[in-house]
C-alpha cells in the first residue's frame, strides 16, 4: 500500500484541518495516510497569549521517518509570502536525508493558508518546492480537474499550486476552511496518491 504522509504546522487550526481532509482524500484513493506535524518552536507562554492551538492530536514528526513514505504533502501557513519558521526549521535538518538521496523520486506536495485573498498563497507554496526539489522529489500541485478552483461565485482558496485557505486574521482568525476548499485539499489527497502509486511501482520494479 502506498504511504503517505501529510506533515504540516498549524497557529490556529486552519492548516490541521486542511491536513485531515487532504488525508481523507489519499486515503479513498486507496493510500496509508499518516498525519504528522512539525515541532513548535514559540514559547508556552507567547503561544497561550498569541492564542495558538496548542492541543493539536496529531503526533510530532521526526525527520528520519521523512524516508518511509512514498509521498510527503506540507501544509504550512503563510509568514510574509514564506512558509512559517517551525517548518522551515525542520526541513533544515534534512541534510542526512538528502546526502544519502533518501527522498528522491518520491512525491512531494504542498499546500497553505493566508490571512488575507492576497497574502503569498502562491509564493509560500514555491518555498517549499524549492527545498523539495533540492531534496529530489518529484512536485505535484492541485490540478485543474478539481473545478473548485474555477469558481467566482465566492471567495475561495486554492491553485494550480496547491490547496488554500482564507483565515480572516482581522478578527481573530475566525473564519475557517470553506467547502469548496476541503473539497480542493481531498482532491489533492487523492491526486498525489495515485501518482505515488504509479512512481512506486516503478521504483520497486527498478530495484527487483
Amino acid at each position: 500500500m502506498t504511504k503517505l504522509l501529510v506533515l504540516y504546522y498549524s497557529s490556529y487550526g486552519h492548516i490541521e484541518t486542511m491536513a485531515h481532509a487532504l488525508a481523507a482524500g489519499a486515503r479513498e484513493a486507496g493510500a496509508s495516510a499518516h498525519v504528522k506535524r512539525v515541532p513548535e518552536l514559540v514559547p508556552d507562554q507567547v503561544a497561550q497569549k498569541a492564542g495558538y492551538k496548542r492541543a493539536q492530536e496529531a503526533p510530532v514528526a521526526t525527520v528520519a521517518e521523512l524516508a518511509d513514505y512514498d509521498a510527503i504533502v506540507i501544509g504550512t501557513p503563510t509568514r510574509f509570502g514564506n512558509m512559517a519558521a517551525q517548518m522551515k526549521n525542520f526541513l533544515d535538518q534534512c541534510g542526512g536525508l538528502w546526502a544519502r538521496d533518501a527522498l528522491v523520486g518520491r512525491v512531494g506536495s504542498v499546500f497553505t493558508s493566508t490571512g488575507s485573498q492576497h497574502g503569498g498563497q502562491e509564493s509560500t507554496i514555491l518555498s517549499v518546492h524549492t527545498v523539495m526539489l533540492h531534496l529530489g522529489m518529484v512536485i505535484v500541485g492541485l490540478p485543474y480537474t478539481f473545478k473548485g478552483q474555477n469558481r467566482m461565485d465566492e471567495i475561495t482558496g486554492c491553485s494550480p499550486y496547491g490547496a488554500s485557505t482564507l483565515a480572516d486574521d482581522g478578527e481573530g482568525g475566525d473564519r475557517q476552511p470553506s467547502a469548496n476548499e476541503l473539497e480542493g485539499a481531498r482532491f489533492q489527497g487523492r491526486h498525489v496518491a495515485g501518482i505515488a502509486r504509479a512512481l512506486a511501482a516503478a521504483r520497486h520494479r527498478d530495484t527487483a
